[in-house]
């Protein structure tokens, strides 16, 4: 039986997100076919160690050399010197970008394995434009890497176009889902704390709690509906924003109408639940939560941030809105609430476009593709 692979997994944080779930995803893929080792640039953010299977190998050691501190060449040798023992170093977000420039720096010097870096997208401070010594510092650090995997057109616009990166270094590849398991009904209690009446509408979202979320524009876009009354806003997640949510919410009268039940794993239980789902974030690339909504036969109200519009089905594109347009919102909201065979319609479109575009078997495909071709090693099925 062949040696396994040893994968070093340098994240900009580990907590639940679209990028952390698609890497455990990933992880489970492999099974047994390699040993990971993951690190976070925030100590402790390590919440989704918890959807990685029992099956898999897999250490988060508390002594790595840290991701993050300032540039130095001392600094990135040692991280450098930290790859030797690995097949593969994967690389994700902004947040481990120093590990990347340590290892174009010192690459040849330690004969070290190749690396791929994941982009994903921003936070708030690069939302509304990119910050140009950041740009500077990316083109320089991607110079020597293997690959660089972006999931939306406008990642892999910017990585052509700020970052310099050629073409045979970029790959896009859109996330997936199992598609299939959102088609299940969802069991009436599967989200604690809401209980859904007979006429009651429920909007929700799955987010982390962050500032580019936005969610306390949800709570305002929620209060303003003609149809307060009759709605239950589910917000599932965690995160450092929780209490500015809440206290939106009491300021805007609704708090009786907020539920709140914290991280819940497994979405395919209970995202066919909501009524529509809701996304209000200042920045997105390809949001995986709009997809598992779209999976379950749900119409989205959504900001038309990176790659939305082109992810959600045609009758859906009339219903975004820009990014902090609380009235175009409110308007879109209404529109959907009014007409239930609007939303059975949209929700339809969505289905089909979720299941024709956007399986897990193909993006773990894609992703086999290239991770086998820069460790050498077998170590995701290529074949779907």
């Amino acid at each position: 039986m062949p040696k396994k692979a040893r994968i070093l997994h340098l994240h900009s944080t580990f907590d639940h997100g679209g990028k952390e779930d698609r890497a455990v995803r990933l992880m489970n893929a492999m099974g047994k076919r390699a040993d990971h080792v993951v690190v976070s640039a925030v100590p402790g953010a390590l919440g989704a160690r918890k959807a990685i299977a029992k099956s898999v190998s897999v250490d988060f050691p508390d002594d790595f050399p840290s991701l993050s501190g300032r540039p130095g060449l001392g600094r990135y040798y040692k991280l450098a010197q930290a790859m030797k023992p690995f097949d593969l170093v994967l690389t994700y977000n902004w947040g481990a970008m120093d590990a990347v420039m340590a290892h174009t720096l010192f690459a040849g010097h330690f004969k070290l394995p190749q690396l791929v870096h994941h982009e994903d997208g921003f936070n708030a401070d690069e939302a509304h434009g990119l910050k140009r010594s950041r740009n500077w510092f990316r083109m320089i650090a991607l110079g020597r890497t293997n690959a660089l995997v972006v999931p939306s057109r406008r990642l892999e616009s910017i990585a052509y176009n700020e970052w310099s990166q050629p073409s045979s270094r970029v790959h896009r590849i859109p996330n997936g889902i199992d598609v299939k398991a959102y088609a299940k009904r969802p069991g009436a209690r599967a989200i604690p704390g809401l209980v859904k009446e007979k006429h009651d509408l429920v909007i929700g979202t799955l987010a982390g709690l962050r500032p580019v979320k936005n969610l306390p524009l949800l709570v305002r876009v929620v209060s303003r509906s003609k149809h307060r009354d009759r709605l239950k806003l589910v917000i599932v997640g965690d995160g450092p924003e929780k209490d500015k949510i809440k206290a939106e919410a009491e300021k805007q009268g609704i708090a009786d109408r907020l539920i709140m039940p914290g991280f819940l794993s497994n979405p395919e239980r209970y995202v066919g639940l909501f009524d529509i789902f809701a996304l209000t974030s200042d920045s997105e690339q390809f949001p995986i939560s709009l997809v598992e909504a779209m999976a379950a036969g749900k119409p989205a109200l959504a900001t038309n941030v990176g790659d939305v519009r082109s992810i959600v089905a045609e009758p859906n594109q009339h219903f975004l809105s820009d990014a902090g347009d609380e009235k175009g919102l409110a308007v879109a909201l209404d529109q959907m609430l009014d007409d239930s065979s609007l939303r059975a319609e949209i929700g339809a479109a969505n289905m089909a476009r979720a299941r024709e575009d956007y399986d897990r078997a193909e993006m773990i495909a894609r992703y086999g593709e290239v991770y086998n071709r820069a460790s050498g090693r077998s170590l995701l099925p290529v074949n779907v």
